[in-house]
């Protein structure tokens, strides 16, 4: 079997700014409708296990490790309220859906991707999303991300291509260059360029040397001065790193309470109140 991890935060965003958004006269919670279809168009794909995480309240506990972290304040309130329909609705449709209070969605797909990779009967997991912090779970071509905008699977060798480091530098590398959508600024003079030449040499941050001439990394420019900035704020950057790191120990249950068996006798409801019992056939259709 095949698993499908699905960061429904990340869809409802794409739904909101794609369809949604070029029809004016679409029903307020179109976006969530479409995340619902588009979930059910994975198991017309022939998907048969799937979970969905979504960021229930924007914050998490990294917002108590470094105030600058995303509040979700800037959101666009008809995405935001929108969540909690997106989940009802999934979950009526018979999804898996992991609503995320303390923790995030990533945390969540990053719980599963562990999960469903530890069971032998998995063939391949897919965290379907693009986003570069999934990066860190990917394992070979068993683990995966999906991005099904561009209908690309990124493996292993595919990360390493994008960023310039393997999954387990996801979080050093982030730790340095910093993430504008979460709110962190990473290191000043800390480029994706020389953070992926150096971690691709020393693969963690305690592994970098403290004096510039020990580093072993041909052709890098100003070596001096990144080192003089890594080790003035090196707390900065394991602090970012921490940040930046996946949190494992989310419950999610097992690989056998994501199967998806049809929709539940709440969905016809639901249906209703979106205005949209075509999503209702569809279902019943793949149910049957």
């Amino acid at each position: 079997m095949r698993v499908h991890l699905v960061d429904g935060t990340y869809e409802l965003f794409r739904q909101h700014f794609g369809t949604a958004s070029r029809h004016r006269d679409s029903h307020p919670h179109a976006a969530a409708a479409g995340v619902v279809a588009s979930t059910l168009a994975l198991i017309e794909d022939g998907a048969t296990h799937v979970g969905v995480a979504s960021d229930h309240v924007i914050k998490s506990f990294r917002n108590a490790l470094y105030p600058g972290y995303k509040t979700g304040e800037d959101m666009d309130p008809d995405i935001k309220e929108q969540i909690p329909v997106m989940e009802r609705a999934l979950a009526a449709a018979g999804f898996t859906v992991w609503p995320m209070i303390e923790f995030e969605a990533d945390d969540a797909l990053g719980a599963a991707a562990r999960i469903a990779g530890a069971d032998q009967r998995v063939e391949q997991v897919l965290i379907v999303t693009a986003d570069k912090d999934l990066g860190q779970c990917v394992e070979g071509d068993r683990i995966v991300q999906f991005d099904r905008r561009n209908r690309l699977v990124i493996d292993e060798a595919g990360v390493t291509e994008k960023f310039g480091v393997g999954p387990a530098s996801i979080p050093d590398y982030l730790g340095l260059v910093g993430d504008s959508a979460d709110g962190f600024p990473g290191l000043p003079g800390w480029g994706a360029k020389s953070s992926s030449a150096v971690l691709a040499r020393y693969e963690h941050l305690e592994n970098i040397p403290a004096a510039p001439g020990q580093w072993d990394v041909p052709g890098l420019r100003g070596a001096a001065k990144l080192a003089a900035t890594l080790q003035a704020q090196f707390d900065d950057a394991l602090l970012f790193r921490k940040i930046a790191t996946l949190d494992y120990g989310v419950e999610v249950g097992s690989v056998d309470d994501w199967k998806w068996s049809g929709p539940t006798a709440d969905f016809a409801t639901i249906c209703a109140e979106l205005d949209n019992p075509e999503l209702l056939a569809y279902a019943e259709r793949l149910a049957r």
